[in-house]
């Protein structure tokens, strides 16, 4: 019955109670929606549902035939798109009145004050691939109109062009959420994410150094400006933004310990590196003192005292913009994210050693408290 209906209806809850949300076009052929209380709650049989949904869709074809129902109230409504420029000043949307590409836009915005900034860079590089895929493919599509067999393709495209099912999940994650979001809004009656299928998922499979492999690496560092923070990841398994977010203040001499409490990370953007200070951590369980290991902490102390003669040496010309932060070159400069994962990869290569990217140094650590005979439930902590 259902399918041969000149309207389409859904039946959903709002609040608590369930509703009938009819989808249909007035007589200036506008899409209108009208929502239809069931009276009924969220817990109710789906036998009184079915009733109550048979009672209102009757009501509603009646009124459709009669002409009752798709009368328009007002004059033709203006059918004009809002822009990207009226959407980013605060304009009105109703309806999906936008389009979909400007809409992602829209939301990122939204939600950016919610999220930790790394998350929101994340966010924005799915985004921009999404847009750059639907203005090319589907040029003018208003966000009312995606549907989800367009999701679908963008999907099925992507992972034929060799990304990962892990890569189209975190496409699908983003898309859901902006399109939810609209739902939440009341510019979409239904998320087409929702019907879409996702490929399998590939288990990853960590890589790693043995102890003997991992002490042949280190010593090729050896007098490489990123000796210290290459065996600081090693020997710790922090990641890279907390390696180079550590700060003198962080580290306790007397008491022997490491606190990890900031992280350091960066976005290319206007053609060069943005270097991003973040004093808090993502979970509490990431700030953790940790006990300062004696061949770290002589590395630490020659840092300093390196630090002191090139600062007293070069003068005006030491760069003091990241001053207190351990992790800087002869000249003051910070290292950076990029440089830590472009050297890596460039050393790697270079001195023939299996293909290892900076962040699994965080699984060659275990290699090296294992053999120094650490319980595995401790290395996990």
């Amino acid at each position: 019955m259902k399918a041969s209906l000149p309207f389409k209806y859904i039946i959903t809850s709002k609040n608590g109670k369930q509703y009938v949300v009819f989808d249909f076009k007035d007589d200036n052929g506008e899409r209108r929606r009208k929502w239809v209380s069931t009276g009924l709650s969220e817990k109710c049989t789906k036998k009184a549902l079915a009733a109550k949904v048979e009672e209102i869709v009757g009501a509603f074809y009646e009124d459709f035939l009669s002409g009752k129902a798709t009368k328009a109230k007002h004059k033709r409504a203006d059918r004009t798109v809002v822009s990207a420029e009226a959407l980013a000043e605060g304009a009105v949307i109703r309806a999906g009145n936008c389009l979909f590409v400007d809409f992602l836009n829209h939301w990122l915005e939204t939600v950016k004050p919610t999220i930790a900034y790394t998350t929101y860079c994340s966010y924005s590089r799915y985004i921009e691939k999404v847009k750059i895929y639907f203005d090319e493919k589907y040029p003018g599509l208003l966000l009312r109109d995606i549907t989800p067999l367009q999701i679908q393709k963008f999907y099925n495209d992507m992972y034929n062009e060799g990304k990962t099912g892990n890569t189209v999940k975190h496409y699908h994650a983003n898309i859901h959420k902006a399109l939810k979001y609209a739902v939440k809004m009341d510019l979409l009656i239904v998320n087409p994410a929702d019907k879409v299928e996702l490929p399998k998922l590939e288990k990853y499979k960590a890589c790693f150094y043995s102890k003997e492999e991992l002490n042949k690496f280190l010593e090729v560092f050896k007098g490489d400006r990123m000796e210290l923070v290459v065996h600081i990841a090693a020997y710790y398994g922090l990641r890279r933004s907390e390696v180079i977010g550590l700060k003198w203040d962080a580290i306790n001499f007397e008491n022997k310990t490491i606190k990890i409490c900031r992280k350091v990370t960066s976005r290319n953007g206007s053609g060069h590196e943005e270097i991003m200070v973040d004093n808090t951590l993502k979970t509490e369980a990431s700030v953790r003192t940790l006990p300062l290991i004696p061949h770290i902490e002589r590395m630490l102390r020659e840092q300093q005292q390196k630090e002191e003669m090139y600062s007293k040496l070069l003068k005006s010309g030491f760069d003091r913009t990241y001053e207190g932060f351990v992790c800087r070159d002869a000249y003051g400069k910070l290292i950076t994210p990029n440089f830590v994962s472009d050297h890596f990869k460039n050393m790697v290569r270079k001195y023939g050693f299996r293909k290892l990217r900076f962040h699994d140094l965080r699984h060659s650590c275990a290699s090296l408290l294992l053999a120094n005979g650490e319980y595995m439930k401790a290395i996990q902590d």
